[in-house]
C-alpha cells in the first residue's frame, strides 16, 4: 500500500523546535525562518503558543501578519485565556491539545475521562464561536486505549474541530503499528488526520511515512529534526523520501540544504556530519569498491542523485582507495600516467602512515616522486598565510569555523567583526598546498568569499 493522496506538510520548527534544549530564537530568526518556510512551499506553520512568554506572543502575532502563503497556527491548552491570546495574534487555525492517555490524565492533568471530554468540547466551540479553524491534539494519542482514543476524537470533531493531530509523544510506535493505527482511526474518526512523530527510538520518519500510508493527510516535521529530547520527524528526511520512494512533491527540495544552514546558525545546533539527506557526508564516497561503481554509474551507491537537492558529490582518497578514483582524481589534475605508475599511486596511498584523506597536493607530490616528472612551477617553501573568510549571512559562524578548523595546515581560527566573519592562520609548505587549503576552505558549505594575505616578516 503506498500514499495516493496528497500530503500536507506542518513545520513545527518555531513550536516544537524551540522546545529543543538550549535553543531560544529571537523574533527576528522566527520570522525569517518562517518566510523561509512559506517560500519553500511548506502548508502549515505552528508559529508557537503565544502564552508562554511576552516575546513568543509578539513572535505568533507578527508571523500571522506577514501575509504568508502558509496557514500559521497557534499551539495552546484547552483554557479560555490562552485560547484568547490566540485569538488576539489573529493566527489562521488555533491547534488545542489535551493529554488523552491514562499517564496523563492520571499523573499531569489529573483528570477523569469525562470530564476530560467536556473540557476539549467548551474549548473548541468557544473558538469556534470566534470563527477560528481548530486542530485538536490529543497527546500522547499512541499510548492511549483506543475506544477512548475514538471517542474523545469525535467529541472533539462534533464540536468543530476539523483536524484531529494524533502524536506519537514519546516516540515508542513501530511503523507496522502506526500504520494500523491511523488506518482504524480513518474509518472511526470524520476528520483530516495529522501524524507527529517523536525520534527517541530513531524511527520518527518511518513512522511518519507509515501514517501516510494509513491515512494521514498532514505530516508534522521540524528543520534539522530539533523538538524535545531527541527531536521529531525531520523535513529534509521527510520531504526526500516522498519524493523518492512515492514520487509525492511536497516542498522545494533545493532550498533544504540552505534552510538547515539558517537553523543552525538560529539554533547553535550544528548537525553530525552523517546526517541523512543534509550532513556533510551524504553524498561522500570513500570505499574502492564504492568508488568504482560511482564513477561508473552514479546510481550503483545512490538511491538518489544530489543535484535533486541542491548538493554535489565527492570522492575521498585515503587508504581505502582503488585505482579508479586516484585515476579520476589525475584526470581532473591534468596529469597523464601510465597505468602501472597509478597503481604504485595507489600502493604508496594504502602503504603511507597519513590518516587522514589525501588532497590534490599530496596526489601531484606522489606523482612527481612515482614518475620523476614536474608537475608544478618552482614553488617557494615554508609560506604563512592569514586567510579572511566572509559567510553566507544565513549561517552559523560557529559551525563554519569549527570545519575550518579541522582542515590540515589551519593553525589558529578567529571569528572576527568587520566585512569578514572569519579569519586564519595557516602554515603551507607550498603555494600547492596553500592553495589545496583554500579550496577545502571553499569547499565548506556556508562560505562565500576568501581573501589570502601571505605573511612577509614576522616580528615575535
Amino acid at each position: 500500500m503506498g500514499i495516493n493522496h496528497k500530503v500536507l506538510i506542518l513545520d513545527t520548527t518555531l513550536r516544537e523546535g524551540e522546545q529543543t534544549p538550549g535553543v531560544n530564537f529571537s523574533i527576528d530568526d522566527k520570522i525569517q525562518i518562517a518566510k523561509k518556510l512559506s517560500d519553500i512551499g511548506v502548508d502549515m506553520i505552528e508559529a508557537g503558543d503565544p502564552n508562554v512568554s511576552k516575546d513568543l506572543y509578539e513572535a505568533v502575532k507578527r508571523i500571522a501578519n506577514e501575509g504568508l502563503s502558509s496557514e500559521i497556527l497557534a499551539h495552546v491548552r484547552a483554557v479560555k485565556k490562552d485560547i484568547d491570546k490566540a485569538i488576539e495574534c489573529n493566527v489562521d487555525r488555533i491547534a488545542i491539545y489535551f493529554g488523552t492517555s491514562k499517564t496523563h490524565l492520571t499523573y499531569k492533568l489529573k483528570k477523569a475521562k469525562k470530564e476530560a471530554i467536556k473540557i476539549i468540547i467548551q474549548a473548541i466551540e468557544y473558538a469556534r464561536e470566534h470563527g477560528f479553524k481548530v486542530r485538536f491534539t490529543a497527546e500522547d494519542a499512541s499510548r492511549t486505549d483506543y475506544s477512548f482514543l475514538v471517542r474523545i476524537c469525535n467529541a472533539a470533531v462534533n464540536a468543530g474541530a476539523d483536524r484531529v493531530s494524533i502524536p506519537d509523544t514519546v516516540g515508542v510506535m513501530t511503523p507496522e503499528r502506526n500504520k494500523d493505527l491511523f488506518i482504524k482511526l480513518k474509518n472511526d474518526v470524520n476528520a483530516e488526520l495529522d501524524t507527529h512523530c517523536h525520534n527517541d527510538l530513531g524511527m520518527a520518519n518511518s513512522n511518519t511515512l507509515a501514517a501516510l500510508e494509513g491515512g494521514a493527510t498532514s505530516a508534522h516535521v521540524t528543520i534539522n529534526g530539533l523538538g524535545e529530547r531527541t527531536g521529531i520527524t525531520s523535513i529534509s528526511e521527510l520531504a526526500v523520501a516522498l519524493r523518492v520512494i512515492y514520487n509525492i512533491d511536497t516542498v522545494k527540495l533545493s532550498e533544504l540544504p540552505n534552510l538547515s544552514l539558517l537553523v543552525e546558525k538560529s539554533s547553535g545546533i550544528v548537525l553530525s556530519p552523517n546526517s541523512p539527506i543534509i550532513g556533510e557526508n551524504a553524498f561522500v564516497h570513500k570505499a574502492g569498491v564504492h568508488v568504482a561503481g560511482v564513477l561508473e554509474n552514479p546510481m550503483t551507491y545512490e538511491g538518489f542523485p544530489p543535484d535533486l537537492i541542491g548538493r554535489h558529490r565527492d570522492i575521498i582518497i585515503d587508504k581505502y582507495t582503488g585505482i579508479h578514483a586516484v585515476e579520476s582524481r589525475l584526470e581532473k589534475l591534468g596529469i597523464s600516467l601510465q597505468k602501472e605508475q597509478i597503481v604504485n599511486i595507489v600502493q604508496e596511498i594504502k602503504n603511507s602512515s597519513k590518516l587522514t584523506r589525501f588532497r590534490d597536493a599530496d596526489i601531484i607530490e606522489l606523482s612527481e616522486k612515482i614518475s620523476g616528472q614536474n608537475f608544478s612551477a618552482k614553488i617557494p617553501h615554508k609560506i604563512e598565510a592569514l586567510i579572511l573568510i566572509r559567510c553566507k549571512s544565513n549561517v552559523y559562524t560557529s559551525a563554519i569555523a569549527r570545519k575550518i578548523r579541522a582542515i590540515k595546515g589551519v593553525d589558529r581560527v578567529y571569528e572576527i567583526s568587520g566585512d569578514y566573519d572569519i579569519e586564519i592562520t595557516l602554515n603551507a609548505n607550498s603555494t600547492i598546498e596553500l592553495n589545496d587549503v583554500l579550496e577545502r576552505i571553499r569547499e565548506v558549505d556556508g562560505v562565500v568569499a576568501t581573501e589570502t594575505r601571505l605573511v612577509l616578516k614576522k616580528f615575535e
